[in-house]
């Protein structure tokens, strides 16, 4: 995978504003499959809604632990820096005896999986397929089975559909490049990348034609320069000319949006987006996604790791993930014998005994048409006399009662999922809601579905949504109002009070010139249909410069070292190194991990205007104008963006970036962007 898997940062992604992602993927499909035809490819993926993700490999050997550190996983080989004379030592210690394919795959089929996608070969190069085209495979160990073929002989006997990992990313083969940056033994000489690639097609064509029918191409590992797009299509081309209803990821590519797992506009996406550790906030129309986790801190078995999310944590985050219309791949990492770790079979046990009651919640169905319920999540089914509702409650009131808001459809019936008699439950209308009254006891510890089925074509209003290039700006601001139904009307107020029947009708963006609390709400015919939402909108007085006599290029920096999981207190440390660079830069680190830095210097804006200051960084990071908090990247985490805003007048003004790093990959870039300036990389002076 892209990080370390200690990262637990859920992204917001607005619904509203993702159109574009849609189009992306949608212009993307081959020139000859039609939308049908693409359906109906992808119908077994949508439906199936989870799948077992594993990561296997030499890695658990080590299983985490090298030279006194515990805390490693798959990226072992490059981030414990283990040479590759080292590394191929473990070539002859694997010797999985314990491993059963079928007892994975019934795993897998127990917990309510519908797909595995395995790890055929990692960022390590090591292959668990016997490959013509490359020794440091499974056929070179004394266990000398093939893996991938026994897994596809369970799967098939099972009914479950297989997919392929495959990391476009190889430490071992002499031909991939770039090297590892501390491989400095380790010459370029004679690589030829391209070279490469034909290894990779000839190793894909063995996996795509020796092992049947094959579900799902998962790539990784497409960060590096020497990837790009053109390779991307015609691997993509390549894989479905070999297996034509294969469904590829969209990391076949290079668009991707690092872990929030999109594709940017106008590059190629695949069949699908793939946010990583990470659930989006709402779901995205016409957008195929599938979100992967881990059950633990780590992709890779390690043995130390005992950070385990709980049987409630993992179901809940299926619900959630569902309800926006993804699915859930959920990852488990074998040890060296072949076995999974305890309390993954623990978890997926919990996980199998809810989906064989609650299955039907999350199979084949659609997602959440709310945009907020406070009591839990909602999927739902197309049914012959309407819509099926499978409302999903999280925490059972205390008062016994559910309310299904800007609902009006009349109920059909309501019973819980978990009643086999299906017993009715009381459904009463409050204005734009339904209510349903609730047994005492939740039939369900973690998550109890309760089923509604409603009358006709849904008809829904969910409170409208205020959108502007930001909260606070300097002169004036315009502010638009939307609404996701034509059939109704938006009344509005600027004094914070609730919007009523008479007040001011919505016709377009409102410019506002004063600091302003908007209030809206959406109507039909003189009566609300829907909660009233607000909105503050701040004039701000934009932050004076400062006088900088002769600036240069360049920026101070102080470089610490220590081990933390947050930001450090810089004040109270000492730094080990201090000086002035060009530019950001951290490769001047003394050590690859366990790291921090603090930059200072100026920078300079040629207007006075609202400016969105964004951090990209692994791992945590913040960047401060004149001692104000702007960006808050902080945090474990892999490579991931943030963003915040402020108001500063023309001229120079002091910054400040705090940076630190603990294991794995290692980045930093901060950028800048405003009304008259496309983002672009910060620049700074001293």
């Amino acid at each position: 995978m892209t990080i370390r898997p200690h990262t637990k940062i859920i992204f917001p992604l607005f619904f509203l504003l993702s159109f574009f992602w849609v189009a992306t993927l949608n212009a993307n499909q081959s020139a000859s499959e039609t939308s049908s035809l693409r359906e109906a490819r992808m119908k077994w993926w949508k439906e199936a809604r989870f799948g077992m993700f594993i990561h296997w490999g030499l890695y658990a050997i080590p299983a985490g632990e090298w030279n006194g550190r515990t805390d490693y996983g798959e990226w072992i080989r490059t981030s414990a820096q283990i040479s590759l004379e080292v590394y191929d030592q473990f070539v002859p210690r694997f010797n999985p005896v314990q491993f059963d394919a079928e007892q994975w795959v019934r795993y897998a089929k127990e917990a309510g999986m519908k797909y595995i996608v395995i790890t055929s070969k990692h960022h390590d190069g090591f292959c668990l397929f016997d490959s013509e085209f490359t020794d440091f495979d499974i056929m070179s160990t004394p266990f000398k089975r093939n893996i991938l073929k026994e897994l596809s002989d369970a799967c098939r006997k099972y009914g479950i559909k297989l997919g392929f990992y495959y990391s476009i990313m190889d430490w071992h083969h002499p031909d991939y490049l770039p090297r590892r940056e501390w491989e400095i033994n380790r010459t370029v000489q004679g690589a030829v990348f391209e070279r490469y690639v034909t290894y990779m097609k000839n190793q894909l064509k063995e996996i795509l034609t020796n092992y049947g029918t094959i579900g799902v191409l998962w790539f990784d590992g497409e960060w590096e320069g020497t990837w790009n797009d053109k390779y991307g299509k015609e691997i993509y081309d390549f894989a479905r000319q070999l297996q034509p209803s294969i469904i590829v990821n969209n990391r076949v590519t290079t668009g991707r949006q690092d872990l929030k797992g999109f594709t940017v506009e106008g590059e190629f996406a695949g069949d699908f987006g793939t946010p990583e550790q990470q659930i989006p906030a709402t779901g995205i129309p016409g957008m195929d996604w599938e979100t992967c986790m881990t059950m633990n801190d780590h992709w890779g078995y390690n043995k130390n790791n005992n950070n385990w999310k709980t049987p409630e944590t993992l179901i809940r985050n299926l619900v959630d993930i569902v309800s926006k219309g993804g699915n859930y791949l959920l990852n488990v990492g074998p040890t060296s014998q072949g076995l999974f770790p305890q309390p993954s079979i623990d978890s997926l046990i919990a996980i199998g005994k809810w989906m064989k009651v609650n299955g039907e919640s999350i199979y084949a169905t659609h997602s959440s048409p709310f945009r907020f319920l406070p009591w839990g999540r909602c999927t739902r089914k197309d049914i012959d006399s309407g819509v099926r509702l499978y409302l999903h409650v999280y925490q059972w009131p205390s008062d016994r009662k559910i309310v299904v808001p800007n609902i009006f459809n009349q109920p059909n019936s309501c019973y819980l999922l978990s009643d086999p008699h299906r017993k009715s439950l009381l459904v009463t209308r409050n204005e734009d809601g339904l209510i349903i009254e609730l047994p005492l006891q939740a039939p369900d510890p973690y998550v109890s579905v309760v089923v509604l089925d409603v009358k006709g074509k849904l008809d829904i209003s969910n409170p409208p949504v205020f959108s502007s290039t930001h909260k606070i700006f300097i002169d004036l601001l315009q502010v638009s109002i939307l609404s996701d139904r034509e059939s109704q009307e938006i009344r509005y107020t600027l004094d914070g009070s609730v919007p009523r029947k008479d007040s001011l009708l919505y016709t377009g963006p409102i410019l506002l010139n004063s600091t302003t609390l908007i209030s809206a709400r959406c109507f039909r015919n003189g009566k609300p249909v829907s909660e009233t939402v607000q909105e503050q909108y701040k004039k701000v007085i934009p932050l004076s410069p400062v006088s900088l006599l002769n600036p240069s290029n360049g920026i101070n920096y102080q470089y610490y070292e220590g081990d933390w999981d947050v930001l450090p207190d810089f004040s109270k440390l000492t730094p080990i190194k201090s000086g002035e660079l060009e530019k950001l830069d951290i490769t001047n680190a003394n050590s690859p991990d366990k790291f921090a830095f603090r930059f200072t210097g100026y920078i300079e804006v040629l207007y006075d205007d609202v400016y969105t200051f964004s951090t990209n960084s692994d791992d945590g990071s913040r960047l401060y104008i004149a001692g104000t908090l702007v960006v808050d990247n902080d945090q474990l985490h892999g490579p991931m963006e943030r963003e915040g805003v402020i108001a500063l007048s023309r001229g120079f003004h002091p910054i400040r970036i705090e940076y630190f790093e603990k294991t794995g990959g290692e980045v930093l870039e901060a950028y800048i962007k405003g009304h008259r300036l496309e983002k672009q990389l910060l620049k700074f002076y001293k």
